[in-house]
């Protein structure tokens, strides 16, 4: 969840939603996205909204303190409750994101999604994950949080090499993360997720290597991996400014891409998403899907962004703007914005096309269709599907996938 905002229509204080946002709401799955914004120290590559002890002195109060957090947040649980009035659905899929979540005690997240069992309910086979660093949940912890509901858990692991890790001001030590792919087991949960970065200053294609093969000797059913990103405002791009580290490029990511394509696949698992592999269908993140496929979630805590309907908000960034806001019974949103017809469907092609299912050549206008056909015989989008109606990436695509999304927009 990127720290900037956007510029939006104001929220109503009570956080009311238009009728046309709530119309056939109970034929559209539901989730939710909690968001503790703490971190015990900031790595050099983050750009999302979290803060440390430090950044926090002084500019909230007790109002950001992490020790009532989960109280804050069941607040904004209760108004998402009102604002959705008798909506039946009950909630498919939780999913508990930072900063670092398991800064805060497992019963603090136990309680948090007991809330949102009890203004909502969960399905019976909902999806209930958390984000975790490695260094900071033991055996005893994970035990908690699955005897409280939460089945999926999903390890920072980053690199396995540690010049790696130093380079991303990660913490963790190196084979702590597949560690903890054990631990989880052993607590019972279902379904573990490592993400892993790729394209970090002083890596090397061997450094990689190590990473997926560490990763898929730990035995998760799911691995995500993501090309380096240096966001401005960042101690690595400073730091890359300053020439102390060398800036990647796309030839490496796209190296870098094919290599984890050929270890994932040859050890089983299938991608589903751009960045996204898993062993089984089982696997795949339920949560994640909801964004890629323009369902409704409830995003609650700071800077959280939420959909419901064909409307889009966002929360306050600060924790000590976001707890007095609610602490004075008033909705934490800070702007939103209507989402036109044509809008949606942008955004489907924009993220469908990431899917392995594709995406529907019929939302696509003239052009677009011509950049399809393009995209085909350049051997991007696959023959089969696409005789059956459907843009579908090929491995090539994949490397090319944003450039591809423009072309079909456009």
């Amino acid at each position: 969840m990127p720290s900037a905002l956007p510029d939006g229509e104001p929220v109503p204080a009570d956080g009311a939603l238009p009728a046309s946002a709530l119309a056939g709401a109970a034929g559209r799955p539901l989730g939710f996205y909690l968001h503790v914004p703490y971190c015990a120290t900031r790595c050099g590559y983050c750009d999302f909204n979290t803060y440390t002890a430090t950044e926090l002195r002084g500019t909230g109060g007790v109002l950001a303190s992490r020790d009532n957090y989960a109280d804050t947040l069941t607040d904004e649980i209760r108004l998402a409750r009102k604002v959705l009035g008798d909506d039946p659905r009950e909630v498919r899929t939780v999913f508990v994101g930072g900063g670092t979540p398991t800064l805060l005690a497992a019963g603090d997240l136990v309680r948090m999604l007991g809330a949102i069992r009890e203004e909502f309910g969960l399905a019976a086979d909902a999806e209930v994950t958390t984000e975790a660093n490695p260094e900071s949940v033991d055996p005893a912890y994970l035990a908690e949080l699955r005897e409280g509901g939460f089945n999926r858990i999903s390890f920072g692991m980053q690199s396995a090499r540690r010049h790696v890790l130093k380079v991303l001001d990660r913490t963790h030590t190196p084979g702590r993360p597949e560690a903890c792919v054990a631990e989880a087991r052993a607590a019972g949960f279902e379904h573990v997720n490592l993400d892993l970065i790729y394209g970090t200053p002083g890596e090397s294609d061997d450094d990689w290597r190590a990473s997926l093969d560490a990763a898929l000797g730990a035995g998760p059913d799911h691995i995500s991996a993501y090309a380096l990103i240096v966001e401005e405002g960042t101690q690595l791009a400073r730091r890359i400014r300053r020439g102390e580290v060398p800036m990647t490029d796309d030839d490496v990511h796209a190296d870098r891409y094919l290599i984890a394509e050929e270890r994932l696949s040859a050890a089983g698992y299938d991608w589903y998403e751009v960045s996204n592999w898993a062993t089984a269908e089982a696997g795949r993140c339920l949560h994640n899907e909801l964004y890629w496929r323009g369902a409704d979630w409830w995003g609650a805590g700071p800077g959280a962004h939420s959909h419901v309907g064909g409307v889009r908000w966002w929360n306050v960034k600060h924790p000590g703007a976001y707890a007095a806001a609610l602490a004075e019974g008033r909705s934490p949103g800070a702007g939103r914005e209507l989402l036109s017809d044509e809008d949606r469907r942008v955004e489907r092609i924009l993220l469908e096309l990431r899917l392995r299912e594709g995406v529907p050549l019929a939302l696509l206008r003239e052009e677009g269709l011509k950049a399809a056909r393009r995209a085909l015989s350049g051997g991007l989008l696959q023959e089969g599907p696409y005789e059956r109606g459907q843009a579908v990436l090929t491995l090539r695509g994949r490397l090319l996938a944003d450039a591809v999304v423009r072309d079909l927009v456009d």
